[in-house]
């Protein structure tokens, strides 16, 4: 019969070792500068707005075409927000 606690400690064991060799990196490679942070966080930012402003212009151009309101403005300023925020995801899991 397999130990169900096994898994556990395989489980604990792994963690411990990405710790480890995560600690060991930011030894070698030390802190990340702030300019760089900052710069990071400025890009993430516009990565956001643009799609999201995108979405606001296009709707309300396309609302006044259709004469329809807010409905398209509504909708496509979520959907920019929405891959606005799927950009900057993608971006922060860059390495």
């Amino acid at each position: 019969m397999s130990d169900p606690d096994h898994k556990d400690r395989e489980a604990m064991r792994d963690a411990v070792r990405l710790r480890e060799r995560r600690r060991a990196a930011w030894r070698e490679e030390g802190e990340r500068p702030l300019w760089k942070t900052l710069s990071m966080v400025g890009a993430l930012g516009w990565l956001i707005v643009v799609p999201t402003l995108a979405g606001v212009f296009l709707g309300r151009w396309l609302d006044a075409l259709a004469g329809t309101g807010v409905t398209f403005s509504g909708g496509l300023t979520f959907l920019g927000a929405c891959a606005g925020f799927f950009l900057a995801w993608k971006r922060m899991n860059e390495k």
